[in-house]
């Protein structure tokens, strides 16, 4: 086994966007483009019965949208890509978020008729915060929307990032003719084709090349000074800024169409990095390290729900996983074996003996895993940087059927493992309080609820500003929270003490009266080694 060509193979990334940007409509495109699928499924399409792989829950097919982030897997020329399709929708943000930890590089879709959205400006904080190598896709060429030279000023203004065209668009919406290849002197012919791939490509000798003229028509002049105009307003493209997160190479095209995915999956396999180092406890640990780690980013109950199974999704990190070796679990100091290790096409799986480096893996969890946590081969240091943040919108969950109780508490347990929203209990009286990011979460626990455990519920909102962990030394100091505003103290999950004020004053009030205590927004997943920053 040689460990360097392993990982040398792989390119670990997510798609992410704004909303109905076309980011789940991208990832089918890319699978139909790698072979791993033969026909695509329009996500919002009445004529295509089939729905897109990606989205594979239930709720996903009927509202159309990304609710859960989706782990795809397929080879390219040669190279094993792991795609993660991540929801686009921001009450599902923290999802992405957690999702980003797990990945090397990210493609970021825009919709040229809506161009940069709010939604899109805070992933792109994540990816800037991680200095994560960016691509960008400029999609829905085949509307009528922004010019490409306002949509790229506008990338550079509102992400902070510089931009360097790869492709160049001739012509939009009705009068769109398709995509010139800068690099390699390459002419793509728009032809409306939203089911399978059927490429015309012309190769030319360079922009003066006279056989442009006969096949673009009158637009051939313009396509030469727009060009030119690009080439002197950016910088040439630099890879080792591509890597560092300096500079986004930008691909125009039509997703829904199967247009302009080629150069972009090409590009992207040629220039993505490869598995790089994360962050431990103990420092950094190297891919090439010989020894095996890795750790759960996210858990996903009842992937099918004919089996009632719960998968925890991994990134391998470093070494060589192997089916049936025992590894050591760190937070729970047992060693522990896995006989079904699977890779993903959404929800379709299969048996896998090995993985390196890259790849991300589902193990069948029985419950001993948690969102952060880490497996090695005998060492006890832990993986950083998988967040918990603060939610904005609490509900106190009323049980509306007593002889489902049981069902109830495991669909929460099991729910809350998957980092799908928060659970605060309130004792004496065990009163239960969901916490979550967007209010659309709540429609989707309480569906899945339903539907998954068979346990029937309500929520009522309750008035609260946001949901605060403490941290302290003595049980002193916190005698003002704990004599006068008991009735806002909660426990996580993790038995940890959070304070959920009714507003912000109240909030404040408390931090002057408890000096000494900490009062954080966010922690981190791993509660072993709680790296908290106050808030």
């Amino acid at each position: 086994m040689n460990l360097h060509k392993e990982i040398n193979k792989r390119k670990t990334f997510a798609i992410i966007s704004h909303p109905d940007a076309g980011k789940t409509t991208l990832t089918e495109k890319l699978l139909l483009y790698s072979g791993a699928i033969h026909i695509a499924g329009a996500v919002k399409s009445n004529k295509i019965k089939k729905t897109a792989t990606s989205d594979f829950m239930e709720i996903e097919k009927q509202r159309g949208i990304s609710v859960a982030t989706s782990v795809l897997s397929f080879n390219y020329k040669g190279h094993i890509i792991n795609l993660l399709d991540t929801p686009g929708h921001k009450d599902f943000a923290e999802d992405t978020y957690r999702t980003l930890t797990a990945v090397d590089s990210v493609i970021l879709v825009i919709d040229s008729v809506k161009g940069v959205e709010e939604q899109t400006k805070k992933l792109m904080e994540v990816c800037r915060l991680r200095n994560y190598p960016v691509i960008i896709f400029i999609n829905k060429m085949d509307r009528e929307g922004k010019s490409p030279i306002e949509l790229l000023d506008e990338l550079e203004k509102n992400l902070d990032i510089n931009v360097r065209p790869l492709s160049w668009p001739v012509g939009m919406g009705s009068s769109f003719k398709g995509v010139y290849n800068i690099y390699k002197n390459t002419f793509n012919f728009f032809k409306s084709n939203k089911t399978q791939i059927e490429d015309e490509i012309k190769i030319f000798k360079g922009l003066d090349d006279p056989e442009i003229d006969e096949a673009i028509g009158p637009d051939a002049g313009i396509l030469r000074e727009e060009i030119e105009l690009v080439d002197s307003i950016y910088d040439n493209f630099n890879m080792e800024d591509y890597l560092s997160g300096i500079l986004a190479p930008v691909f125009f095209g039509s997703a829904v169409n199967n247009f302009g995915i080629k150069e972009l999956l090409e590009t992207f396999v040629e220039i993505a990095p490869k598995p790089l180092a994360r962050e431990t406890t103990n420092g950094q640990i190297e891919p090439h390290n010989e020894k095996f780690s890795g750790f759960v980013f996210k858990i996903h109950a009842n992937l099918d729900p004919r089996h009632r199974d719960r998968i925890a999704f991994f990134r391998v990190c470093s070494g060589k996983f192997e089916r049936n070796k025992f590894y050591h679990h760190v937070r729970l100091g047992r060693d522990i074996k896995f006989p079904n290790p699977a890779n993903f096409m959404a929800q379709d799986k299969s048996i896998v003996e090995d993985a390196f480096p890259g790849d991300v893996i589902g193990l069948y969890d029985s419950g001993i895993f948690k969102i952060g946590d880490t497996l090695t081969e005998g060492d006890s240091f832990m993986y950083k940087g998988i967040p918990r943040f603060s939610p904005e919108h609490f509900c106190e969950i009323i049980n509306t059927d007593p002889f489902k109780s049981k069902q109830l508490e495991k669909g929460l347990m099991q729910l809350t493992d998957e980092g799908l929203a928060q659970l605060f209990i309130q004792n004496p009286g065990n009163r239960k309080v969901i916490g979550v990011v967007g209010p659309l979460q709540f429609d989707v626990i309480k569906y899945r609820l339903l539907n998954e455990f068979g346990a029937s519920c309500n929520f009522s909102p309750i008035d609260a500003y946001k949901a605060v962990w403490i941290k302290y030394k003595k049980i002193e100091d916190i005698k003002d929270l704990t004599d006068l505003r008991s009735h806002n103290l909660y426990t996580d999950k993790n038995n940890n003490m959070v304070f959920i004020p009714n507003t912000k004053y109240i909030l404040q009030l408390a931090k002057d009266k408890s000096p000494e205590a900490q009062f954080l927004m966010s922690v981190e997943h791993n509660d072993q080694t709680l790296d908290m920053e106050a808030s």
